[in-house]
């Protein structure tokens, strides 16, 4: 039997590696495209021949035509903000509908979901998460409290099982003190967003999975959000809601871990970070604000400027460890092109002791310590070739090799599907 295979990418860093991007370059070496975790909380913007797409819940293989495209039982999914994707993308002439499959385990993020998202972030005071509000946490919040809705609901006593949700809800916003709401536009779009999901595929994904498996499909699964803000492993607890690392991809497709091949791990050739937590190589001075500019570091969903700083390695290779990345895909280089020195995070001070590894807490008492390297000062968003590269990037990326022990087989320097370089294999 031609046994298929499963290769994951994922993002290394705080979330917004440019993932989306990837995925769309590497969807045609793949039948499927599978997402796995996260919700609308997660922008993946990508563009090619003068469009740009922001994909919040879709995979982003859906560009490539004829591929399946799988919403995986470890997505938490709005039906409304869905609608509203799905039908942006068939004006712009991409059908949907045939091969668009949804796990019927998939989560549904209620109205009143994103109220009690906004209610708990009051509750918290000083000490937000600077979530998103879509809803993402308290919609897990029931998952793992088993009292979730799921997609799977919508087919019998939707209405009673849904009434019943929402009340429970609204006892604990009284219990909260936060009345003041009114969610009757939402909840009659997100209705018509329940009517139009059932346009689409709903199916047991875990069995069409193993199914394209077993005929010799091969299938990329897609991360969002990024290692740093795994429930888990991330800085906790400034984190997402679900594992956004590799073994999330077993559990948000029931995809056995002896399935998985290649582990692509996708980082900026600097670091950002969205919303509060701690940010070991944060810039506050004009260099932080220059490749924010460059960068157009501002989030997908949220418009929210991104923290920006120095590329971290100390939390480079603790998310290649545990997510045993097996490529590193390199975004954003072209940012970098102006600078006269380029510095890299190789070691922590913590409390006055250096450290190589990702401690328990990095809140408090953590200084990084630099490597400095010379920029290459070359505008490089038209070469395509690594043999353009000028020897600085090519000692850039030699350092980033030897010090994270994992080959970097991709690069982008450039927004654009076509300003990517794949490397040659030495």
């Amino acid at each position: 039997m031609n046994k298929g295979r499963v290769d994951v990418l994922l993002g290394l860093q705080w979330g917004d590696e440019g993932k989306g991007k990837v995925v769309d370059v590497l969807t045609p070496g793949y039948d499927v495209v599978a997402r796995f975790q996260g919700g609308p909380n997660a922008g993946h913007t990508l563009e090619f021949e003068g469009e740009k797409y922001v994909l919040r819940s879709i995979p982003s293989g859906i560009f490539q035509g004829g591929k399946v495209n799988i919403i995986g039982n470890g997505v938490v999914l709005a039906p409304d903000l869905f609608m509203g994707e799905a039908k942006d993308l068939e004006k712009s002439g991409h059908d949907l509908r045939s091969r668009l499959y949804i796990s019927k385990k998939a989560h549904l993020i209620m109205p009143t979901h994103r109220v009690l998202d906004a209610a708990y972030e009051a509750q918290k005071g000083k000490s937000k998460v600077g979530t998103t509000g879509k809803g993402i946490g308290p919609t897990y919040t029931d998952k793992i409290s088993r009292n979730g809705l799921r997609v799977g609901d919508i087919f019998e006593n939707f209405q009673e099982k849904y009434a019943a949700h929402k009340a429970r809800h609204e006892e604990i916003l009284r219990s909260l003190n936060f009345t003041d709401y009114d969610i009757t536009e939402v909840e009659k779009t997100w209705m018509e967003g329940i009517e139009y999901m059932k346009q689409f595929p709903i199916v047991d994904s875990e069995y069409e999975i193993n199914k394209l498996l077993k005929q010799g499909k091969t299938i990329l699964c897609e991360g969002a959000q990024g290692t740093m803000l795994d429930i888990d492993f991330g800085s906790y607890p400034f984190v997402t809601s679900s594992n956004t690392i590799c073994s999330g991809a077993c559990s948000g497709l029931g995809i056995g871990p002896n399935k998985i091949g290649e582990v692509y791990g996708i980082m900026k050739a600097y670091c950002t970070r969205v919303g509060a937590g701690p940010f070991p190589t944060e810039l506050f001075d004009e260099t932080g604000k220059k490749i924010r500019d460059l960068g157009h570091e501002y989030g997908a969903v949220t418009g929210r400027e991104r923290r920006c700083g120095w590329i971290d390695l100390v939390a480079l290779r603790y998310a290649i460890d545990i997510n045993g990345v097996t490529q590193l895909i390199m975004m954003k280089s072209d940012v970098l092109d102006g600078f006269d020195t380029i510095k890299a995070c190789v070691a922590y001070k913590q409390n006055g002791v250096e450290i190589d590894h990702f401690p328990y807490s990095i809140e408090e008492g953590i200084e990084p310590v630099y490597r400095e390297l010379p920029g290459w000062k070359t505008d490089m968003t038209q070469f395509t070739s690594e043999d353009q590269f000028p020897k600085e990037f090519k000692d850039y990326i030699a350092f980033l090799e030897e010090q994270l022990a994992t080959p970097i087989s991709i690069i982008s320097i450039g927004p654009d599907r076509d300003q990517t370089i794949v490397r040659n294999k030495k």
